[in-house]
């Protein structure tokens, strides 16, 4: 499959995952290196930063044999989001950010406000950043602006699992931006992943979905080859919708029917 350049980076799969809700580190780790994930994120907040040896996922997940992502998730200003950012890249874990500020508690859909300021004085810091938001093309465009090396619009709502629920609009945004598209949020499962890359974005990015499901590590083994099929599907051209059935066989020299 071709690779996702994204940054000034190139990975091999298409699949970013996270790190949160698992059973187990052990069970986390399976998972995903079964989903062949090059870039998993990681929240800030909830790490112990300040001493890595001790963290159950930064002992895990090592930058030796993972792009670590440093998401800013659980912050609702812009503020709270830029000094988590700079805390990640103090702590040397990367300068790469999923910027996330939310502007509802009961949603967590994002502030859109805030996200994009936070984006553009973390892009002058010299930031790589990769900013959640809603699935609208406007600030979907302004975000672009503000200097994001890729969108990040969402599927349905944080771990809610229930797929895309807007395609038009993620083709829309895919289709105006020059930057990456990667959904992020709301995939439940691999036919969600599957119909996700179907619609041309350049990536998918989960965790409740694999890491809540009754087998992670077969879960995460499902959404590498959904993601790949997707992917595949999308460059090989689906076929015309068409309101009246077609035989799929030729007519052309058989007697008519009775």
């Amino acid at each position: 499959m071709d690779a996702l350049e994204i940054g000034g980076g190139t990975f091999d799969s298409r699949l970013i995952v996270g790190t949160g809700k698992y059973p187990s580190p052990e069970v986390m780790l399976e998972a995903i290196r079964a989903s062949g994930a090059g870039m998993v994120t990681v929240a800030v907040r909830r790490v112990d930063i300040e001493n890595p040896d001790r963290d159950d996922i930064l002992r895990t997940i090592t930058p030796d044999e993972f792009e670590l992502l440093p998401n800013t998730a659980g912050c609702y200003t812009a503020e709270d989001a830029i000094r988590f950012a700079r805390l990640g890249r103090a702590a040397g874990m990367s300068d790469w950010v999923k910027l996330e500020v939310i502007g509802d508690a009961d949603t967590l859909f994002p502030h859109t406000e805030a996200l994009i300021e936070a984006t553009r004085v973390l892009v002058a810091e010299g930031f790589t950043v990769l900013p959640y938001t809603n699935d609208d093309l406007v600030t979907a465009l302004r975000l672009e602006d503000a200097g994001a090396a890729a969108v990040m619009p969402l599927a349905s709502p944080i771990g809610s699992g229930l797929g895309l629920l807007n395609p038009l609009n993620i083709r829309i945004i895919k289709s105006r931006l020059s930057v990456p598209v990667v959904v992020d949020a709301g995939v439940g499962t691999a036919s969600d992943a599957c119909a996700t890359m179907e619609q041309g974005v350049d990536g998918v990015l989960m965790n409740t979905a694999i890491a809540a499901a009754e087998d992670p590590v077969e879960m995460a083994r499902a959404m590498r080859l959904a993601v790949e099929a997707g992917r595949r599907a999308y460059l090989a051209g689906r076929m015309p919708r068409r309101e009246w059935a077609v035989p799929s066989s030729p007519l052309e020299g058989l007697p008519p029917p009775d």
